[in-house]
């Protein structure tokens, strides 16, 4: 059996999946991923990424983390990819129970899907650090500098910075789809990224597939694994008028 008539076989017996992504499910959309050779850890900028990226550099040094921000980080006008839509019809037909995203770029809510806990939170989400007034994602990346709140207080992305803690309503809900399903997606991530990649050590259901470009260390633990792009995976996959998925 070829691997996508297997993923579909898979998919189709499953009544209880949930799928858990990461950067490359959004890549195909244009939005460039963090570590592989084009991705933002290789870009050149007068701090590393991952220093801008961090909480301490966020309260320290606001403006230079808004130029990076603004400059890498706006996904407003992206459009979801088929892999965001397939998910969102597998949803629609009962299969597929939640999405676990590392990804903040919205693409999933945007595909129309419900139940998506997003670990690392979302660009869409913005608040004051002052007196917690939300603020849209519009006028953060539309601001010329630092944005500030009525008040005067700095308002910050509600995404989980390198120094923060994640959301702990968001871990325990991630837990426990995943503690119940019978089937766990794993696409387009490295698996390397703690604490969000020890989720999949939660899952004791019968089969993990793993779908991404290059091998991860959790290979040899899956029922099945695919290294291709999604894009070209998931547009040999459909789902029918009953529910179940079938190949093309």
């Amino acid at each position: 059996m070829n691997p996508i008539a297997e993923l579909q076989k898979l998919i189709d017996e499953s009544d209880s999946i949930v799928f858990f992504g990461g950067a490359g499910v959004s890549t195909e959309s244009g939005i460039p991923d963090f570590r592989s050779q084009d991705g933002l850890y290789h870009m050149k900028y007068p701090y590393p990424p991952e220093m801008i990226l961090s909480h301490d550099f966020f309260i320290q040094h606001p403006q230079e983390f808004y130029q990076f921000y603004r400059d890498k980080l706006n996904c407003l006008e992206v459009q979801p990819n088929r892999c965001h839509f397939f998910l969102k019809e597998l949803e629609e037909v009962g299969k597929l129970k939640a999405v676990i995203t590392q990804n903040i770029d919205g693409l999933h809510t945007k595909a129309g899907s419900k139940n998506v806990l997003e670990l690392h939170g979302s660009v869409y989400r913005n608040h004051c650090s002052r007196c917690g007034k939300d603020y849209p994602a519009e006028m953060v990346f539309s601001s010329d500098s630092i944005p500030r709140c009525e008040c005067g207080g700095t308002i910050k992305p509600e995404v989980v910075l390198y120094g923060e803690p994640l959301d702990q309503e968001t871990v325990e809900k991630a837990i426990t789809v995943l503690r119940k399903a019978d089937l766990l997606i794993v696409a387009g991530t490295s698996l390397t990224v703690y604490p969000a990649s020890g989720f999949i050590h939660y899952y004791g259901g019968k089969n993990l597939v793993i779908l991404n470009r290059d091998e991860t260390d959790f290979d040899r633990m899956a029922t099945l694994v695919i290294h291709d792009s999604l894009g070209s995976i998931f547009s040999q996959l459909k789902i029918n008028e009953k529910g179940t998925s079938q190949s093309q």
